[in-house]
């Protein structure tokens, strides 16, 4: 049933910051919106906003033909939807009915619950929400999405209501690779703002002297080494011309790096961890080409 408006309900289970910030943006485009979350409790101001609470997991896909799951993983979906499935395509509270799951799992896990719930009767999404919650339906928000194109499209503009949608294809893994790797970068940056600052204060100098340039590198790593076109043509073509930064010199930037965490004693995994990417390629013989040789020992290392 529609709300007084003509939007289309909606359940989210899973009311951790992102689910309640997703159920908080449809309830204020209009959607009715049904809630569920195994720890009780944490809807109740989604309540006061005007959702509703379903009674159990059951009553909360019934209640609309569109179920969104912002849980810890994967597996958090079996064992509250695996008991309400029944015996059939046809027979379960999942049957005719969409899941978009924007939890976060591996590739491979979104492809297995593409199946599950292929085997129930039920469409599915999957979906990698790439905004903290507090920016979830805001200006810049988006979110990626793969699976069935055609259950995709009959509920985008929903989705949309949490951020952009950026719809990858068919695969239903590719949403979750997608978001992994934004993650890698991510995690990979903030691991190493940190240790960076742990480097300046173990000198005595105030972290608030440090970060605010520190940030600005960051942003400024697209104009120093090209649009992510450009550099992504050269890592499939596998050019590595050396004339600017090889990984020779940078191999001996990262020997420094860790040369001055030992001294200051700062934990050194992290830049032996990228040291290492540098000694293997000078191993390999490739010192004297771009830093982006790299690409080529990842690759190899990984096959």
């Amino acid at each position: 049933m529609s709300g007084a408006n003509g939007l289309s309900p909606v359940t989210v289970v899973g009311l951790g910051p992102m689910g309640q910030a997703m159920a908080t943006a449809l309830l204020r485009s209009g959607h009715p919106v049904t809630v569920w979350n195994r720890t009780a409790g944490r809807g109740a101001d989604l309540i006061a906003r005007g959702a509703t609470l379903a009674p159990t997991p059951a009553a909360a896909v019934a209640a609309s033909e569109l179920t969104i799951l912002s849980l810890t993983d994967y597996q958090a979906m079996y064992e509250i939807l695996g008991p309400v499935t029944g015996s059939s395509r046809r027979s379960g509270a999942l049957a005719g009915k969409v899941l978009v799951n924007l939890s976060s799992d591996t590739p491979a896990a979104s492809r297995e619950a593409a199946e599950w719930a292929a085997g129930h009767g039920a469409g599915f999404v999957t979906g990698g929400v790439m905004v903290p919650a507090p920016a979830v339906g805001g200006p810049g928000a988006y979110v990626f999405y793969s699976g069935s194109g055609t259950v995709f499209a009959a509920h985008e503009p929903t989705l949309r209501l949490i951020g952009e949608p950026r719809y990858l294809g068919e695969d239903p893994g590719l949403a979750q690779l997608f978001y992994q790797a934004n993650l890698d970068v991510f995690l990979t940056a903030l691991s190493s703002l940190l240790h960076a600052t742990a480097l300046i204060t173990a000198a005595g100098v105030p972290a608030a002297d440090f970060l605010p340039g520190a940030l600005n590198l960051l942003t400024d790593i697209p104009a120093m080494i090209g649009d992510g076109r450009d550099l992504g043509r050269l890592l499939e073509d596998g050019e590595h011309p050396g004339d600017l930064s090889t990984a020779q010199m940078m191999g001996a930037t990262a020997d420094h790096i860790v040369r001055t965490s030992e001294k200051a004693g700062v934990d050194t995994r992290l830049p032996k961890a990228v040291k290492a990417h540098y000694d293997l390629a000078i191993a390999a013989g490739r010192g004297t080409e771009n830093w982006t040789v790299l690409y080529e020992i990842l690759k190899a290392a990984a096959a």
